[in-house]
């Protein structure tokens, strides 16, 4: 494959780039109507203006080859439908968009190889017995490409661009422009959250060799698990830029899309257990779901891809996240007002009302709080981000003025995140019945739920893991105290605030 140019690192060369979009996007804003629409249930911004279209083939060039902190920004416009153009020109410009997850531009092999042999310290022919030079896939700050250790062990290597961590740091200088371009071409409320937290975690992505430990360990931590699989990684065969992980084949998001409804269905619910039942049920979770982490192997188990965001909560943190749910599940505004007042999210002499902060929370997590099959749509997941992060929404504006602490950040945006590739998947499920298993302790009422519960059971883990989760002690930040039972602290958080829930079923 015939490599494109490296990437650039000058902060000034970056900025310019993305100053000529965002020039070229203010002359056509200014003959774009802005409707807004609707409740929770419909998206709030419509642009009619059909050179949006062109815009999404420019930033695909333009981010594409940026690579790093700005074709991260691209992925998470392409992963939620934000209806930035009319209904006969989205699912072109969302196809447009994609790219930039498998698919961006790549940087010759000649440059990929000097990363790997500078990193390992030694000729490419004696690290592997065998190696492709054609990549399999090309990502934000790297490419991978398939080889094979002396051993016949068939693995993934994932390279860093290189000069790609002074591509990073010249974004997060250029985080300015970042936030002009992402008003001018999605929405104000976009970038409050998204870029703060880019810019304060992006960079640790680069660090391949600390996400081959964490690999390691959330292999081991899902070994034997009847429907998710986690390629097992390599951290002697790994470093600073480069990744070394079993090869674990299988069809793209893109194929799964294409499945019949129940094979989507199923998927669906494997993915939103992973991501977001992990974070209720082993306090730690993948911070970075969207569609290019996930593949579908032959035997019916989803592969997880891709651990370099991982976080690790407080059990006291994911208590107050699951209560505050409940509250809002079982319409409890008063009292989920007084969590959030207790908890400093809320101003207590910020005017906004409990009614208020009731609405807020349903709009954006009443896809896993009705008590139904919900079929889950690009539509609907973007209706929930915007009502949250949107300021041009009058409706619940003094929510979105309030204070998010920094710990539940990671934990939210992995909801939303969740629920935009489950949208883009068409899945349907009754995803609150699935949500209560680790909201009050219930039963599973699915076949998935059941071999989940079961697998649980086997590998012991309504008690706590052993330090680290395996045996080799390489899971940063390991604690002998690890939480794993989630349904026991919110019995205690409730206990303890006197909110008089019913009580969990063990």
């Amino acid at each position: 494959m015939p490599g494109s140019k490296p990437v650039s690192t000058s902060r000034l060369a970056r900025g310019s780039k993305l100053g000529a979009v965002v020039a070229v996007q203010a002359v056509r804003k200014r003959r774009t109507k802005l409707s807004m629409i609707g409740r929770s249930a419909e998206v709030r911004a419509r642009l009619a203006d059909d050179s949006v279209v062109r815009l999404a083939e420019q930033l695909v060039l333009v981010l594409g080859e940026m690579k790093g902190l700005a074709m991260k920004l691209g992925q998470l416009m392409s992963l939620l439908d934000l209806e930035l153009v009319p209904p006969r020109h989205r699912e072109t410009f969302q196809r447009r968009l994609a790219v930039l997850f498998d698919h961006a531009p790549s940087v010759e092999f000649a440059a990929m190889r000097r990363v790997i042999e500078e990193d390992l310290g030694k000729p490419l022919a004696e690290l592997f017995a065998e190696f492709d030079p054609e990549p399999i896939a090309a990502a934000s700050i790297g490419q991978v490409y398939r080889a094979r250790l002396f051993d016949g062990t068939e693995v993934a290597v994932k390279v860093q661009y290189p000069g790609i961590d002074l591509a990073v740091r010249a974004d997060l200088r250029n985080l300015g422009m970042l936030r002009v371009m992402m008003q001018q071409v999605a929405l104000p409320g976009f970038t409050v959250g998204v870029l703060d937290e880019l810019r304060a975690n992006f960079e640790k992505e680069l660090d391949y060799e600390v996400e081959a430990h964490t690999q390691r360990h959330v292999a081991t931590l899902y070994a034997d698990h009847p429907f998710i699989t986690v390629p097992q990684a390599f951290p002697e065969h790994s470093s600073r830029r480069v990744l070394v992980t079993e090869y674990s084949p299988g069809i793209d998001f893109e194929a799964m899309c294409a499945l019949p409804v129940a094979e989507r269905d199923r998927i669906g619910e494997i993915v939103y257990r992973f991501y977001v039942g992990s974070l209720f049920e082993l306090a730690e979770f993948c911070g970075d779901p969207h569609p290019g982490n996930l593949l579908l192997r032959p035997d019916g188990r989803v592969v997880f891809l891709d651990f370099g965001l991982y976080k690790r909560m407080e059990r006291e943190h994911i208590a107050f996240e699951a209560v505050c749910l409940r509250a809002t599940a079982e319409d409890r505004c008063d009292e989920l007002y007084r969590l959030m007042v207790e908890r400093s999210v809320i101003d207590a002499s910020s005017g906004v009302t409990p009614q208020e902060c009731y609405d807020y929370v349903l709009s954006a997590a009443e896809w896993s709080l009705v008590d139904e099959e919900l079929p889950l749509t690009p539509e609907l997941a973007s209706a929930a981000f915007l009502h949250a992060v949107d300021p041009r929404i009058a409706e619940c504006n003094g929510m979105r003025r309030q204070n998010l602490p920094p710990e539940h950040l990671f934990s939210r945006r992995v909801d939303f995140w969740t629920c935009a590739t489950l949208g883009r998947l068409r899945a349907t499920a009754n995803w609150h019945r699935i949500a209560r298993e680790w909201l009050y302790g219930d039963e599973p009422m699915t076949d998935l739920g059941r071999l989940h519960r079961d697998w649980r059971l086997r590998r012991h883990f309504d008690n706590d893991l052993p330090p680290c989760g395996d045996t080799e002690n390489t899971r940063p930040g390991c604690d002998d105290n690890h939480p794993v039972n989630n349904a026991r602290f919110v019995e205690d958080f409730t206990a303890n605030h006197s909110l008089g829930f019913p009580g969990i079923a063990h």
